[in-house]
């Protein structure tokens, strides 16, 4: 299928944050009518989880919500991901810094952070991997808040 934009989110290992907003962003496109026009994909700044699917409390929390983590797969970012990528969206400061070191001279709008979508005061989706459950359900809260404000950008390009 030919896209007319698409969006990268990227997080540490792909396993948490990233995978959930893949999925919430391709309901809140579902829900817009979008599917057909805006292409998603998530992907991992580290390589320790290449192929594996979501951390299963991600996958359990995002069930909870109506999301569906479980076809997803780990993978890392890539040079390929700057041509391929209308915007690359981090979910904190460190994997930001991670991504713009990947390659030098790339637009300054197409990477961002993702909560700059919303109007949370700290830009930064916490990692939820070594916390409890309540971790994952701040990630889809904060994910859901932006992706609102993503799809509007989005629709605002009169795609």
């Amino acid at each position: 299928m030919n896209y007319s934009y698409s969006v990268l989110f990227v997080c540490l290992g792909n396993i948490c944050r990233s995978p959930t907003a893949e999925a919430i962003f391709h309901k809140k496109l579902e829900l817009a009518g979008l599917s057909n026009k805006v292409f998603a994909d998530s992907a991992g700044t580290g390589d320790w989880h290449i192929g594996k699917p979501p951390d299963t409390r991600a996958q359990e929390e995002g069930a909870k919500h109506g999301y569906d983590l479980t076809p997803l797969r780990a993978r890392q970012i890539n040079h390929d991901d700057f041509d391929r990528f209308d915007l690359i969206l981090a979910m904190d400061h460190d994997n930001l810094t991670n991504i713009l070191s990947l390659r030098q001279g790339i637009p300054s709008d197409q990477v961002r952070l993702l909560l700059s979508f919303s109007d949370a005061a700290n830009h930064v989706v916490p990692d939820p991997y070594y916390g409890g459950i309540e971790g994952f359900t701040q990630v889809i809260r904060l994910v859901e808040q932006a992706t609102d404000g993503l799809v509007a950008h989005i629709q605002q390009q009169n795609l």
